[in-house]
């Protein structure tokens, strides 16, 4: 049970933590530092956090930060806070950066995925490093400064703007789900591209276009593009599925809210879901499962990535080689998806 500390008493200091777990202040030091690995037991590690805790122990970072020379501040860009996804990366980083007592301050850019102005006098002074999700380096220049540590999250990996990425295998997923249709029968596709300029978008396209490329000669492949929001996407799918021409049987959406557009497109013309029309989408968001049938789509560790994020600028901090690899993505097999009509 964690002591509680009446009013006016003295908060407990390293001293009373190594008291208390019969160790030495140094050994504090290197367990809540988490400096431990290889020279302090797990055990001894597990004994010192646990009695850190009963006694409420909060170390001193403005004391800590002065030894230092560094804020513990890390600032996590994003294109946007209404995409459920960013809170996600979000959620995962601040967890990571938790345990090593850093902060995360989250910046919507407002330019989205274009440049992104620095919200401080100045990032240098105000931050340790920065992390970006789905941004181009070249928009991050207004923040981080000449020496300020980038990490890209889903981002081209050939950009040499970055200390470190950490990307999703996006090219994976749209693999999984073309493999999926293909295998379903379909061979009449809609391509409900997203508009937005980023190099995650691109990458789906153009696996996308391998996968139901020259090995497939019977397939056909329409590509619209679209806002990435719910009324655009209903919108363009509308005009797509009225077109002259055989209609297509399955729509790859690049994102959950396509997907969403692209379903109440076909309820408005009159076409049932899957029975009519397949829709595929990407993220897995929470609104797919809130959509009935219920969305096909491939689910992105969000969390996982902005945890990645985080482990590869403490890496960068410290002068470590950050964790290599692509992170996998999953496809989920849901109502959306069925074998194409039989009849035209």
């Amino acid at each position: 049970m964690k002591a509680t500390e009446p009013p006016g008493a003295a908060r407990p200091t390293s001293r009373d933590v190594a008291r208390a777990a019969g160790v030495s202040q140094a050994t504090v030091s290197l367990v809540l530092g988490d400096k431990w690995r290889g020279r302090v037991s797990e055990r001894t590690a597990d004994l010192v956090r646990r009695t850190a805790g009963d006694l409420g122990y909060r170390p001193n970072l403005a004391a800590r930060t002065l030894r230092l020379g560094r804020t513990r501040t890390a600032l996590l860009v994003v294109p946007a806070l209404t995409n459920e996804f960013f809170a996600r990366v979000y959620s995962g980083a601040a967890t990571v950066a938790a345990r090593h007592d850093f902060g995360v301050v989250l910046y919507p850019s407002p330019e989205g995925t274009g440049p992104a102005r620095d919200p401080f006098a100045s990032a240098r002074a105000a931050l340790d490093g920065v992390i970006a999700s789905s941004m181009a380096a070249d928009a991050l220049t207004g923040i981080r400064g000449t020496d300020l540590p980038l990490v890209m999250l889903d981002s081209d990996p050939a950009d040499p703007g970055s200390a470190a990425q950490v990307n999703l295998d996006v090219a994976d997923g749209m693999r999984q789900i073309t493999d999926h249709l293909l295998t379903l029968g379909h061979r009449r596709f809609l391509h409900l591209a997203s508009a937005v300029p980023s190099w995650t978008f691109h990458v789906r396209a153009r696996a996308l276009a391998t996968c139901l490329g020259t090995s497939h000669p019977d397939v056909s492949v329409r590509t619209v593009t679209t806002p990435l929001d719910v009324p655009g996407a209903c919108a363009a799918a509308e005009r797509a599925l009225t077109a002259p021409g055989p209609r297509p049987t399955a729509l790859i959406c690049d994102d959950d809210l396509l997907a969403a557009g692209a379903c109440k497109a076909a309820r408005r013309l009159g076409l049932r879901v899957p029975e009519d029309l397949s829709v595929t989408g990407f993220d897995d968001l929470a609104l797919a499962t809130a959509l009935e049938p219920e969305l096909t789509t491939v689910r992105l560790p969000a969390e996982r990535i902005g945890e990645r994020g985080m482990e590869a600028l403490l890496a960068v901090l410290e002068g470590r080689p950050a964790t290599p690899g692509d992170l996998p993505v999953t496809l989920m097999v849901r109502g959306s998806t069925a074998p194409p009509p039989t009849r035209p």
